[in-house]
């Protein structure tokens, strides 16, 4: 069976020593598309747009922090335990995006202290976000040809010639597809309620479907962690779990009569 062969340079552009990746690029287009969702709820509840340029950035610090932090302490702890000063070493690659959900969690909670903002209003906005934020990152993963899945027959399987000849499941694009999915029957629910979304709703259908999806295609990724192999569940599917638990309790909350929007 002939399969898909995936060989595509992960550098998108080099003008003498500078180099322009694809990650990086799709990582700047993840957050500008994001953005502009934000920009869209603003000017739809006449809040000030002059506020996106701060929480952005509370944002982007709380993604990258978070999802290095992720990597580092739920994927090898081990190793960076035994080299602390190799998790401030971004470069060389590794960031979880259940790290990256805590981290803007984490982020948003500063941010809405400071400014005295809503936090459950803004993390049911940002979770639209964040669902096309996901669309973008794990398109970068499957450029880079990393976050692997198990081999397969299937007649869509793709063989990532950078890292070997063997037909795998393209885990980084059913993610990718989720997540597209997941935008826009949130984005969708959004459009037709708006400022009289009840608080929670968002973000709870968010982490449940978000999750459920995590955990049933880490199925066919390849293992990340190292103490995966003793493990009925992977790392993925352990995390997704409290997530999933989370994101019911905050749908279930945000449906009861005390909650709506009047």
């Amino acid at each position: 069976m002939q399969h898909f062969i995936w060989d595509i340079d992960p550098v998108l552009l080099s003008i003498g020593p500078l180099s322009i990746h694809w990650y990086g690029a799709l990582f700047a287009v993840a957050i500008l598309s994001g953005l502009q969702v934000m920009k869209y709820v603003y000017q739809t509840e006449n809040k000030p747009l002059e506020a996106l340029d701060n929480l952005l950035m509370y944002c982007v610090f709380g993604i990258i922090i978070g999802a290095r932090l992720g990597h580092c302490f739920f994927y090898d702890p081990q190793y960076y335990f035994a080299n602390p000063l190799k998790i401030l070493a971004i470069w060389e690659g590794g960031l979880a995006s259940h790290g990256g959900g805590l981290g803007v969690i984490l982020a948003i909670g500063l941010y809405v202290r400071k400014y005295k903002e809503n936090y459950l209003w803004l993390l049911d906005r940002l979770a639209i976000c964040t669902a096309l934020f996901g669309v973008f990152v794990r398109s970068a993963n499957f450029v880079n040809s990393e976050i692997l899945g198990v081999a397969s027959d299937a007649p869509w399987a793709i063989i990532f010639a950078r890292i070997d000849n063997i037909p795998r499941h393209p885990a980084q694009l059913y993610e990718a597809i989720a997540y597209l999915l997941i935008f826009i029957v949130l984005f969708f629910v959004y459009k037709k309620s708006k400022a009289k979304t009840a608080q929670g709703s968002l973000l709870g259908l968010f982490l449940i479907l978000t999750f459920t999806a995590r955990f049933l295609i880490e199925s066919v990724k390849v293992k990340q962690a190292a103490y995966e192999s003793i493990l009925t569940l992977n790392t993925g599917q352990m995390l997704s779990i409290p997530f999933f638990i989370a994101g019911v309790a905050l749908f279930l909350w945000s449906l009861s009569s005390k909650n709506k929007q009047k």
